[in-house]
């Protein structure tokens, strides 16, 4: 039964993993983003220090 079905299985399958792949670079693309932000202050913050 499952050789009659193989190619929507695996369809499914392949579908199901390209969801998970874009939602996880999703997610790490808005963490990258918040994280350069918080980079981009304390270097500032650093430089107004120094300048101090």
């Amino acid at each position: 039964m499952i050789a009659k079905y193989w190619k929507k299985i695996g369809l499914v399958i392949l579908i199901i993993a390209c969801i998970f792949n874009v939602m996880s670079k999703l997610v790490h693309k808005l963490s990258l983003n918040k994280e350069m932000i918080s980079t981009a202050i304390y270097a500032m913050q650093n430089q107004e220090e120094k300048k101090k």
